[in-house]
């Protein structure tokens, strides 16, 4: 038997931090940053487009993955699996794992790679299926799980919700496949779905449905588009079950866990789950003040922050949470 272990972290963000003050600035919107702080906890962020950096989806890709391998000691032409979630890839097509794949080993290599779209949870679930690919494939020793975000490419002019939460950012993990023996490793993950919900946010023009016309850039119909408001208490009401049921998943009690990271979109909900699951906050780490909302990048950039900050260590028992539109829900559970 063999099972797959986080080797290395990384993650990359372009530019200069852009606080509340300036971003209003530089998107020329209105909010109320007092409040976006204390309710949200976001205060600064980092978005190229703002910045007038030449950079999008598969250069932060690229980069996370590059600092990951680094920091695990890894030559990239090693790596047998690249798997990049996301829900604001490069192109339609070819997937944004390929042109990583392409970039990192310089050519054709008998390496896989391929998206796992699924929403803000992608992630997650990209590090579910990558962890188990490993564990069952005896050919392969090393994979590459990538968690991107550039929805700020999809923000329409003047939108100040949007503007406001969302950013750009990347966080990757070096998977190596090692024997069950070993005290660390992938233990289960768990899946929850509703795609009757599909009409709340998403980015619904470019593709087959409803493709990009003059007509619909003239209506403004495009981009990032809120069709409903979320309900306020969709987290916490999923959060907590999901996180008991993939300890028990395991054989394990809540007492076993060492740190859980969820979503990093609202500090404020992450208090209240972490209240109902009787968990005291020195058991997560937070990092939306400093990136605001990156989506699919945001759980691989607050575990990297964990890790490299003394929070999570060697033998701790670690639960991802990631809650994305459509909706979509994963988690983990590993030793580190």
């Amino acid at each position: 038997m063999a099972k797959a272990k986080i080797i290395g972290t990384g993650i990359y963000v372009p530019g200069d931090p852009i606080d509340n003050p300036e971003l209003m600035k530089l998107a020329g919107i209105e909010f109320d940053a007092a409040k976006h702080e204390e309710r949200l906890g976001i205060r600064a962020r980092h978005i190229a487009l703002l910045r007038g950096i030449p950079e999008t989806t598969a250069d932060f890709a690229e980069k996370a993955a590059r600092a990951a391998l680094a920091d695990a000691g890894v030559d990239p032409r090693e790596v047998g699996l690249f798997v990049v979630g996301t829900d604001t890839p490069e192109f339609v097509s070819p997937a944004t794992a390929i042109l990583v794949q392409g970039r990192l080993q310089g050519g054709e290599t008998d390496a896989g790679a391929y998206d796992v779209g699924a929403s803000c949870a992608s992630f997650t679930i990209a590090l579910d299926q990558a962890a188990r690919v490993l564990a069952a494939e005896p050919g392969l020793r090393y994979a590459v799980v990538a968690g991107v975000y550039d929805m700020p490419a999809h923000i329409r002019p003047g939108d100040a919700f949007g503007w406001s939460i969302f950013a750009d950012g990347a966080g990757a993990v070096v998977l190596e496949r090692v024997a069950d023996d070993d005290p660390s490793g992938y233990v289960t993950g768990r899946q929850r779905t509703d795609g009757t919900q599909w009409n709340f946010i998403g980015v619904y023009a470019g593709g087959t449905r409803k493709p990009v016309t003059r007509e619909l850039l003239d209506k403004g119909e495009y981009g990032l588009e809120l069709l409903q408001r979320l309900p306020g208490d969709r987290n916490v009401k999923l959060w907590p079950p999901l996180v008991r049921a993939t300890v028990e998943k395991a054989g394990k009690a809540l007492s076993d866990l060492d740190h859980v990271i969820f979503t990093q979109i609202n500090r404020s909900v992450i208090e209240e789950v972490m209240g109902i699951l009787g968990l005291p906050m020195e058991m997560t780490t937070c990092v939306m003040d400093r990136y605001g909302y990156t989506g699919s990048a945001c759980v691989p950039m607050a575990f990297h922050h964990a890790v490299k900050e003394g929070r999570i260590r060697s033998g701790g028992l670690v639960c991802l949470v990631a809650s994305g539109a459509g909706f979509a829900v994963g988690s983990n559970l590993f030793v580190y």
